[in-house]
């Protein structure tokens, strides 16, 4: 399918800037993650394949079993007013994001902060209304701006990690951290888990006292070598941590359903498969 033109070419007037330092709280030392304009981009299109084929139509989406709705590149979570869930509402955040970069938004979506549609129904019922089609066509114009939301969602991440994280815990998951972020598909890996999965520090986001974000899936690491050998532990932990998840999850989410789908995407921060 023929993609839209990123919007470093379009008139919304934001460009990527992708080379960002991130704070090594044990060494006291900035440790550079460095991202291309180009890399960014190319991580945004990995993010958006794993979420919806990079489709168009996969831009606004409302999966069985939930009550919210998933938007954009990387299925942004939006709650309709009133609801409220365990997992973090993200879309509202990359609007935010969104406007202090000065990106044209359509005015509909200035005058609310809730999701407009309070139902999977009502939100399929919708797909072809003027609110939706003018949705999709802002989400399919700014893919490089998700990207780089994403990206500095990843930037905020260590940090708030390391504050969750129990003191004899910290050093091993800086440093599993910084071995798999030293190349770009690690990077790419770092990017698409904690969109997909968060940090792991919300104890709202877990079950049985289990949590299996980003930070879950670093604290089993314990690897030295760089390289794909980072990038494929990281796969593999992340894959036992999301079986975990599923065997702790409450039998009426049939979280079952998802394991196969979750366990492809994870294989792909396998830098050797």
């Amino acid at each position: 399918m023929e993609k839209p033109a990123s919007s470093t070419q379009h008139p919304f007037g934001y460009t990527l800037p992708f080379l960002f330092w991130i704070a090594l709280v044990a060494t006291g030392q900035p440790s550079p993650v460095n991202i291309s304009d180009f890399d960014a981009l190319r991580i945004g299109r990995k993010v958006w394949q794993n979420e919806s084929n990079g489709s168009i139509a996969g831009l606004t989406a409302w999966n069985s079993g939930e009550n919210f709705a998933s938007l954009g590149i990387g299925h942004f979570i939006w709650y309709p007013q009133g609801v409220h869930g365990p997992f973090d509402e993200s879309f509202p955040k990359f609007l935010a994001f969104a406007r202090q970069r000065h990106a044209a938004i359509p005015d509909w979506l200035n005058q609310t902060s809730a999701c407009p549609w309070n139902s999977r129904a009502e939100f399929a019922a919708a797909q072809n209304s003027a609110r939706m089609r003018e949705l999709r066509q802002f989400l399919a114009h700014a893919v490089d701006l998700q990207a780089q939301f994403m990206v500095a969602r990843l930037q905020q991440s260590l940090a708030k990690m390391l504050d969750e994280a129990a003191p004899a815990e910290r050093p091993n998951v800086e440093r599993q951290f910084a071995r798999v972020a030293s190349m770009p598909h690690g990077c790419y890996a770092l990017v698409d888990y904690v969109n997909f999965k968060g940090e792991g520090v919300l104890h709202s986001e877990r079950y049985r006292d289990e949590g299996w974000g980003l930070l879950q899936v670093l604290e089993q690491m314990h690897g030295i070598e760089d390289g794909s050998s980072a990038t494929r532990e990281f796969s593999n932990s992340a894959a036992a941590i999301l079986r975990r998840r599923v065997q702790n999850s409450p039998p009426d989410r049939h979280e079952s359903r998802w394991l196969p789908g979750w366990l492809n995407r994870v294989r792909s921060y396998n830098q050797n498969s």
